[in-house]
């Protein structure tokens, strides 16, 4: 027995080791060339050149506009090939689990159901294989979200090409997560209740208990402080306006309630889930609240919605002039989250133009994030946190990405799973 432990131990330390080293700092200026430019809000630049100068766009426009002396600096010549902004992946918990299976590689949700004190950032594991898995799809940043309890904690912004969750931080705790309670639950079937879905008898109190938490902690905030609540005092960025609440709510009228809730409290809210969130873009739009669209690639609810809804809610949405992301939570959600531009590319075979997919990963993500002054497209003076995709990066077929840069930085595009590739592929060529 003793043997087996230390064989499970030695296996899990292998499978957690590092296997990324961060890029060095950009210390040459650097050009790409040729290729067609996405630049995150709608434009396309064909044939463009963009200038990349201490890890920001120093210059971009069209080839034939811009004319610049190419002698003293590298040039990447992507004549062919399609550049994009760094994609953003919102609502994720990539770098808090690394094993299932291993609690102590597990830190993604905390104990407890009042948690707004909890920060994500600290625990993040810069170092994970999972994270450096989303890299050659381009995604390149995320949005580090705690689980769990009726408020998780607090998320914060990361690039996932770092040493550790100091040098990871873009933007340092971005927001509070609320779980709003559910309108419906389903029986426990375990105690031999019916699992159908029915009214949940305790929704008022529940919304009452979180009610009265916010009412307790502004008026903590608003006191004297004379004896220290860390909860209370981590909800002040609500109350201010330096923090955003991200609510996860599926169903219309969950969704209608957390809407006046903000209202009452005068609480900046991102809707997080939002499945039935196109029933109600209309009030949405009125109070300029964004959503973080649940995953594209899931089925209906119910029997009366449309076989295709997951796939068209992004459409219904844009087209109400909501703000929309898209986020991967659920079963699987890290390993899913390297799937991001697809399900963009999905919304886009079911109405959306690609390149108003393609906002809802790059700059739309930016802009619910708070993140859009530096990144989530190509535009001068921003981050030259961008890649350089040989076809349609929304297209699982040609997304081959060759070159990708993290301010400026010419990261690794190398994971455990391109090792896999590149030694499988020979198998069979001598055979």
């Amino acid at each position: 027995m003793k043997l087996l432990f230390t064989y499970i131990a030695v296996l899990c330390s292998f499978m957690l080791k590092a296997q990324q080293t961060p890029a060095q700092k950009q210390t040459k200026d650097f050009a790409i060339v040729g290729a067609t430019a996405h630049i995150g809000n709608g434009t396309v630049i064909e044939n463009s050149i963009i200038v990349v100068r201490n890890g920001k766009i120093d210059a971009i426009d069209s080839a034939n506009k811009l004319e610049l002396n190419l002698a003293n600096i590298d040039v990447v010549d992507a004549k062919g090939k399609h550049v994009y902004p760094g994609f953003i992946i919102p609502n994720s918990t990539l770098g808090l689990t690394e094993i299932d299976a291993v609690k102590a590689s597990d830190d993604e949700s905390e104990l407890g159901s009042w948690n707004p004190h909890i920060r994500s950032l600290i625990a993040y594991n810069a170092e994970s294989k999972v994270v450096e898995s989303m890299r050659p799809n381009g995604v390149l940043l995320g949005q580090i979200t705690p689980r769990s309890g009726r408020i998780s904690g607090t998320s914060s912004v990361v690039q996932f090409d770092a040493w550790n969750w100091e040098d990871a931080a873009v933007k340092v705790d971005d927001g509070i997560h609320v779980n709003w309670p559910e309108s419906f639950v389903r029986g426990r079937w375990w105690l031999g209740e019916d699992p159908a879905l029915k009214p949940n008898e305790k929704y008022a109190e529940q919304v009452t208990e979180l009610t009265n938490y916010i009412n307790n902690s502004k008026a903590y905030n608003t006191g004297d402080k004379t004896k220290t609540n860390l909860p209370f005092e981590a909800m002040n960025g609500l109350y201010v306006g330096s923090q955003k609440l991200y609510v996860h709510v599926d169903y219309e009228n969950g969704i209608l309630d957390a809407i006046t809730f903000s209202k009452t409290h005068n609480i900046n809210m991102v809707i997080v889930g939002g499945r039935e969130a196109y029933k109600v873009a209309n009030k949405l739009k009125e109070n300029n609240i964004a959503v973080l669209l649940t995953r594209v690639h899931s089925r209906p609810n119910s029997d009366y919605e449309d076989y295709d809804l997951p796939f068209k809610s992004a459409k219904l949405l844009v087209d109400n002039g909501v703000l929309v992301a898209l986020e991967a939570s659920g079963g699987m959600e890290r390993m899913n989250s390297r799937n991001l531009p697809f399900y963009a590319g999905t919304t886009a075979a079911y109405g959306l133009t690609k390149e108003q997919a393609l906002q809802l990963i790059t700059l739309n993500a930016a802009q619910i994030l708070g993140i859009d002054k530096h990144y989530g497209s190509l535009t001068q003076g921003k981050s030259a946190t961008l890649f350089i995709s040989e076809g349609d990066a929304l297209d699982m077929k040609t997304n081959r990405i060759s070159h990708a840069f993290i301010d400026g930085r010419n990261i690794s595009l190398e994971t455990h799973q391109t090792k896999l590739w590149q030694r499988y592929s020979e198998k069979f060529k001598n055979q």
